[in-house]
């Protein structure tokens, strides 16, 4: 029987045919999924990558009670258009600690991974007043009511203690001291500025808002979209080369 023979068969018979890919599809699996059960963990530990502090965490969580992912995404593809206009692709290790990830599938904005520090807290309050203001043509709603709106973080503590549960290493002093450490976040030159940065390195405490006599949900929110894309040293990662 000639070759071409042997493949009529596969061609002529669908029954064969399907098996056959069946076969081939589980050959596939097995070699790229087996692997993984002998791995600790199937993520790369990245150096610099930590917990949210309290008042990052309350941000992250008014992030996504508005749905900000609808439209922005945090995650930047290896791809040489997208690593030119928003800095170095994602690395898996920046969403370790995310319960649930914000990547997003959709930008109608654009990418967040890489916004922290690249605008002032100014522009940030003028942004959520009015994102026309600083954004010409923008269609992004007005959350100029976030900081009229004092921040309840009296339940930080327990959100923090859920999310040691799942694995974010939140030890008792972190838990114990949530409280406290939102209003030294929130507050520009404090005395305990020093302490939060032993338990959460390179957080940045100051008052975002701009008023210093409230904590309030723009505090929150401009204090996670300052630190997104900075706890990394992407000097260390920087492939670009690669894939030009």
């Amino acid at each position: 029987m000639s070759l071409w023979q042997k493949h009529a068969i596969f061609e002529k018979n669908s029954i064969v045919l399907v098996i056959g890919i069946l076969i081939v599809i589980a050959i596939g699996g097995l070699v790229e999924i087996v692997p993984l059960f002998y791995l600790k963990n199937t993520i790369e530990k990245v150096e610099g990558v930590r917990p949210y502090t309290p008042l990052e965490l309350a941000g992250r969580n008014i992030y996504v009670r508005e749905g900000c992912y609808l439209c922005h995404s945090q995650m930047i593809r290896p791809l040489r258009d997208e690593v030119e206009r928003y800095g170095h692709y994602s690395l898996a290790a920046e969403s370790m600690y995310d319960r649930p990830f914000q990547w997003g599938s959709k930008r109608t904005g654009p990418d967040l991974a890489r916004v922290g520090g690249k605008y002032s807290d100014d522009w940030h309050r003028d942004h959520l007043r009015n994102p026309r203001s600083v954004v010409p043509g923008s269609v992004m709603p007005d959350y100029g009511w976030l900081e009229k709106t004092e921040l309840n973080y009296a339940h930080v503590d327990a959100d923090m203690k859920v999310l040691a549960l799942e694995g974010v290493p939140y030890t008792a002093e972190m838990i114990a001291d949530a409280g406290k450490d939102v209003v030294t976040q929130a507050t520009t030159d404090s005395p305990d500025a020093g302490d939060l940065a032993k338990r959460y390195p390179k957080a940045q405490s100051r008052d975002f808002d701009g008023d210093p006599k409230r904590i309030t949900e723009a505090d929150a929110l401009i204090a996670y979209l300052q630190m997104l894309g900075t706890e990394v040293d992407f000097k260390l990662y920087d492939d670009k080369a690669n894939i030009r």
